[in-house]
């Protein structure tokens, strides 16, 4: 049974407040030992400074815990929004960062810049960097996501139409291609371990020692991404109908389809170019709130945002405190979790692919 709008607003608050909850309880999960509740809130008032900072080394192990639980809900909302966005442009519950290739795209940008930076290694994006060498990482991974999402949807439009079959077919082929790419660059910088260590660690995904002013891009990426919800959303109910009817209803389609695509595309590369790839996220999450709330993107793209950042901090919390010091990368876990759910959904839609 699907949410009342009093229902799904409830669920908005029970998440943000989720929010708070997972990050608080992330000061407790880490090799170094639990931090007592009372002092871990004691610890993040200090952060804002409200506070006494805690003694010892506590405050700082504290504080990059709360860094990491903070960028891992920024990214979680940024890809489960840029799927959401891309589902609704697309009308395919199929479509996703990863599924069409913006993801692939965004880390090969950033694997780009960083065998062309060279040198540096994985201290590229590590709290000891200044801010040139991760701003060219961010900006290539933007570019390589932009371009990626314009060429899969140039590809799949034929005749002025969307052609879902051939959209999921060129992002099939996009992945394929910018993996090979990848794969090569990997082999030309084998020499220099560094680089070689840092683009093999960006397939994986990361949120090891995230710094302040990273958190900090992530969110304001995120938050312009999140201004485009109420231009948008409307305009993407009216166009579920086609878009000769939406421009019919008044829909300036071209403009939408740019405000979206650069929307997801930003939201894509600032969560690549900092986290590295972490898949089918922007797939499993839009589904789940479309199953909650139904298909208004109204409650379907702020509602992603919430459970974005909730799912992904939850699993990393999840799997580091049963797994410890073996813990796996996030990009890792959410492929295992991932793919069995777009399995589900071929499965489930095979008879409408059937008619493709």
């Amino acid at each position: 049974m699907r949410l009342t709008r009093r229902g799904a607003f409830l669920l908005g608050l029970a998440l943000f407040l989720s929010w708070g909850a997972l990050a608080l309880f992330a000061t407790r999960v880490g090799w170094t030992g639990a931090i007592p509740f009372p002092d871990a809130l004691r610890g993040a008032l200090a952060w804002l400074g409200l506070a006494e900072r805690l003694p010892g080394t506590q405050q700082d192990i504290l504080e990059l815990r709360l860094l990491r639980a903070l960028a891992s809900i920024a990214v979680g909302a940024s890809l489960a929004l840029a799927g959401a966005y891309l589902q609704g442009l697309f009308r395919n519950g199929l479509a996703s960062p990863s599924v069409v290739g913006v993801t692939a795209g965004s880390v090969f940008g950033a694997s780009l810049a960083m065998a062309w930076i060279g040198g540096f290694g994985i201290e590229l994006v590590s709290t000891q960097s200044g801010l040139g060498a991760p701003m060219i990482v961010t900006s290539a991974a933007f570019l390589g996501a932009t371009l990626t999402t314009f060429a899969v949807a140039s590809i799949a439009t034929v005749s002025g139409k969307l052609s879902v079959p051939t959209l999921l077919l060129a992002g099939v082929a996009m992945n394929t291609l910018i993996a090979g790419w990848i794969a090569a660059l990997q082999s030309l910088t084998l020499r220099d371990m560094d680089v070689s260590r840092a683009v093999l660690a960006w397939t994986f995904g990361t949120l090891d020692d995230r710094s302040g002013w990273q958190v900090l891009l992530l969110w304001g990426g995120l938050l312009i991404s999140c201004l485009t919800i109420p231009c948008v959303a409307l305009e993407l109910d009216l166009l579920a109908g086609g878009e000769e009817d939406a421009a019919a209803l008044g829909v300036d389609v071209p403009r939408v389809k740019v405000c979206v695509l650069l929307a997801a595309a930003l939201s894509t590369a600032l969560a690549v170019s900092i986290a590295g790839q972490i898949a089918f996220l922007g797939l499993v999450v839009p589904h789940v709130v479309r199953m909650l709330v139904g298909a208004s993107h109204r409650f379907v793209l702020p509602l992603s945002v919430l459970l974005g950042g909730s799912f992904l901090l939850g699993c990393d919390l999840a799997q580091r405190a049963l797994l410890g010091e073996g813990a796996l990368r996030p990009g890792v876990v959410l492929s295992i979790l991932g793919g069995p759910f777009f399995l589900a959904l071929l499965l489930k839609n095979r008879r409408a692919l059937s008619t493709w």
